[in-house]
């Protein structure tokens, strides 16, 4: 899948609206990765306001391209679908990846910010969208059509990070 090979993180957007059926698909690629005991523990808040996607960009030293975004997804987990209470990270990671190799495939650009790494970060996301205890904050992917950058291939391959059956 060439997109895998493509994709890049990009930060810098076009004024152009992306359309809600792409919004759709974006959602519906990140629904169907992989979840820990099949929990499937996301929730997702799509943001197209301006002033709000301003707003939001303020949560983080890292989220300023949500501010030139066209539309950007928060990623939360649901601690009332948990089943495997320490997967739901990996299990937004994997619909994140998802939501990011979708837009590649779609002709949009996106970069994922991190939200889970950082309790100031997380507060912050929490109080903006006023969430309920049981809600975590995962992260935010600001999506539009890229402005300048591209996603193209870039060799990350690296021979000497491969072991077979023993580190030696």
């Amino acid at each position: 899948m060439q997109e895998i090979f493509n994709r890049r993180s990009i930060r810098k957007f076009t004024t152009d609206a992306v359309e809600p059926e792409k919004i759709d698909k974006l959602l519906r690629a990140a629904m169907q990765a992989p979840s820990a005991a099949n929990q499937q523990p996301w929730e997702f808040i799509v943001v197209q306001d301006k002033e709000s996607l301003k707003k939001l960009s303020d949560v983080s030293p890292y989220a300023k391209p949500v501010a030139g975004s066209p539309v950007t997804i928060a990623l939360l987990g649901n601690e009332k679908e948990f089943k495997v209470p320490k997967g739901w990270e990996e299990d937004m990671g994997a619909a994140s990846q998802n939501i990011l190799l979708e837009a590649v495939h779609l002709g949009l650009g996106a970069v994922w910010l991190g939200v889970a790494t950082s309790n100031e970060v997380t507060d912050h996301v929490r109080s903006f969208f006023q969430l309920p205890d049981h809600i975590k904050p995962f992260g935010l992917i600001a999506i539009g059509y890229p402005d300048g950058q591209k996603n193209e291939f870039t060799e990350r391959y690296k021979e000497e990070r491969v072991h077979y059956e023993t580190w030696a």
